[in-house]
């Protein structure tokens, strides 16, 4: 019988019946299997089907390799940190570095008989740093978006580089308002500058920026020393100067200011996150008043524009996700956020939907959205502001609080007002006047140049009418056929690409201000339409993009100019006119504006616009994380959004 089942078994049709159980067990008491189904109904229990052990193999295999890899790669991971410590903690003895004479003791020059460092202490360090300390002298002002972008794309070896700031690292600013509340740690959105520097064996001095004494290219700053309040003032001389010591907040003339909390730095950030904490630390008190523990739960935010909103929704979040779990349920009824706006509508240099729609969120969550008022006042406790009623009345209003932020536009840096006043038909009041290529007009060497906040793209075309008549007019008859019209609108477009929108339409143009109808324009009626013109420019807004993108075409720029200069001298070129040889002016392209608004974000990418709930939220994280200085914040902060989703957030007082 066991010499023929196998034969029966081949022999059957398919589908084949297994043999009966009998046959099987006395199969079993010979000891002997000649087909592996006879083996497997011989050792499995009754009724277990033939798969199923296969498959408990199959994951038993799998699941011994994974844990096997994973304690492989553990044990991999560990001795590669302890090779790594092993190679970078070591003991580095450094004697006898070169160090110039003129570091130690610089020359005194300048207006103020100063210091002059014209030597650096690192200058002489090895070959590589003598040979760059014979280039020109590139320095930067600041520390922030347009600086970090034209470190960025500076070419090694191009410029002796030194950054002068007050702060040894730049920030990534867009996440400041989650900082304040603490979302991320604010370690996560710094990165030194000398990190950045290293690159281009660049030098960073702890200064700020006082005076500027172009006509012998020195710049005058003020050392910040720990411990002491003022610093030692002293001469850095340049070749190229590059202002970007961006903006401070408006005041608008309200009084009481020093009550209100600012954000543009990390130490306004940390400021913020503390009061914020100490606020429910104070009105969980048990012998905290209703009337005060309601005014240390009221937080007011001046201004509705990208910072103070969402600052208003980080508040939110904070008080809903975190504060209402952990202190008395007393505190969830007094929390109370308003939002003060002198305009009719937040967010409103977003499109009209995006406004509504925050608004609309804003509403839903309960935060007070106070339009078109005006903030009167601070004092320490409480906010007055005024409101035109329905009859053209002006009435006030108070809001009692312990909390307030001032965002509400931007003013002019110290610094940038001194090199403002400096200069002839510099008129603008929250900026310096640049050019298309970014020079600050009137500086008489054409070497200083000013991005971000602290510049403005010139928008008056009419200041060049005689320039451009003279390089029109052919025949030189006083006047402007429509040939020639069309050669004055290419040359505006080519100075000033800011102008092309305004330009469409030339035939119309030309008809529209010919008002004697003559075929042609009198410098009368040229320079009433280029005024007209230039009143239509927008001025690019005060924003991270326009500093970045404005900084990046500065270091290409000068990388270029680098390695062209010796041909452009040998031709004869004045170096006023180098930038204007091998660049084109600069061209801002927008890439879209976003927003955080609680648990949603908006964007506002030109003719299309994007809002929604979690899955706009992560859109808005992935842009700001691709857009940070390093992989090292990159890291950082990919770290604390997860911790903050599983842990929440740090709720002490640091």
């Amino acid at each position: 019988m066991q010499r023929g089942a196998p034969a029966l078994l081949r022999t059957c049709s398919p589908p084949f019946r297994l043999p009966p159980p009998s046959y099987v067990r006395l199969a079993s008491r010979s000891g002997t299997y000649s087909s592996p189904v006879l083996r497997h109904y011989a050792t499995a229990p009754a009724g277990t089907p033939p798969t199923f052990l296969r498959r408990t193999r199959t994951a038993a295999r799998y699941t011994f390799y994974l844990i096997g890899s994973t304690i492989l790669g553990c044990g991999l991971i560990t001795g590669a940190i302890f090779v790594h410590d092993a190679f970078t903690y070591q003991d580095r003895h450094v004697g006898n570095v070169p160090v110039a004479p003129r570091a130690l003791q610089p020359e005194r020059g300048g207006p103020k008989n100063l210091p002059v460092l014209s030597t650096l202490l690192s200058d002489w360090e090895d070959e590589e740093q003598r040979s760059l300390s014979k280039k020109p002298h590139l320095v930067i002002v600041g520390g922030g978006w347009g600086a970090v972008g034209v470190l960025d794309k500076l070419d090694p070896g191009d410029y002796h580089i030194t950054i002068i700031s007050p702060e040894t690292y730049t920030t990534f600013t867009p996440l400041l308002p989650s900082a304040a509340v603490g979302t991320v740690s604010v370690r996560s959105l710094i990165e030194p500058l000398r990190k950045i520097a290293a690159r281009l064996r660049g030098h960073l001095i702890n200064a700020r920026a006082v005076d500027l004494v172009m006509s012998e290219r020195l710049l005058e700053v003020e050392t910040i020393v720990p411990g002491q309040e003022k610093g030692e003032h002293m001469y850095i001389p340049y070749d190229k100067l590059v202002i970007a010591v961006g903006s401070t907040s408006s005041t608008h003339g309200v009084p009481g200011l020093e009550h209100c909390f600012q954000l543009k730095t990390i130490g306004d950030a940390q400021a913020i996150r503390k009061r914020i904490i100490d606020n429910f630390e104070a009105a969980s008190l048990p012998t905290t008043t209703p009337e005060e523990r309601k005014r240390l739960l009221s937080f007011v935010v001046c201004g509705g524009g990208p910072t103070g909103v969402e600052t208003a929704a980080e508040i939110y979040d904070l008080c809903q996700e975190d504060l209402f779990n952990y202190f008395p349920k007393i505190c969830r009824e007094e929390v109370s956020i308003h939002v003060v706006q002198s305009r009719e509508h937040i967010l409103n240099t977003y499109s009209e939907a995006i406004s509504k729609y925050a608004e609309q969120k804003f509403m839903h969550d309960q935060i007070d959205l106070i339009t078109m008022a005006r903030v009167a006042s601070v004092a320490p406790d409480k906010v007055t502001y005024t409101k035109r009623t329905e009859d053209g009345k002006t009435e006030s209003f108070e809001i009692p609080t312990n909390f307030v932020l001032w965002s509400t536009g931007i003013a002019m840096n110290p610094f940038t007002k001194r090199v403002s006043d400096q200069l002839p038909n510099q008129v603008h009041k929250k900026a310096i006047e640049v050019d298309s290529h970014l020079r600050v007009k009137g500086a008489p060497l054409g070497d200083v140049y000013a991005i971000g906040d602290a510049s403005t793209i010139e928008t008056s075309i009419v200041a060049h009418l005689l320039e451009l008549v003279d390089e029109a007019d052919k025949n030189n008859d006083g006047k402007i056929d429509f040939d020639e019209w069309e050669i004055i609108v290419g040359r505006i477009k080519k100075r000033m690409p800011m102008a092309e929108d305004q330009l469409l339409r030339v035939r119309e143009l030309f008809e529209l201000y010919d008002s004697d109808g003559d075929n042609s324009l009198t410098l009368n009626e040229l320079a009433v339409l280029l005024q007209e013109l230039g009143s239509k420019i927008t001025s690019l807004p005060a924003t991270a993009q326009v500093a970045s993108q404005q900084g990046k075409y500065l270091g290409k720029k000068f990388s270029k100019l680098s390695k062209k200069q010796p041909t452009l001298e040998a031709n004869g070129l004045h170096p006023a006119d180098f930038d204007d040889a091998i660049a084109q002016p600069f061209r801002y392209t927008h890439l879209g504006s976003l927003a955080y608004i609680g648990n949603a974000a908006v964007f506002d990418l030109g003719r299309y616009s994007f809002m929604g709930g979690l899955a706009a939220m992560y859109a808005w994280r992935s842009v700001y994380w691709s857009e940070q200085v390093s992989m090292r914040t990159r890291a950082l902060l990919m770290i604390d959004w997860v911790v903050r989703g599983i842990w929440g957030r740090d709720l002490s007082r640091l």
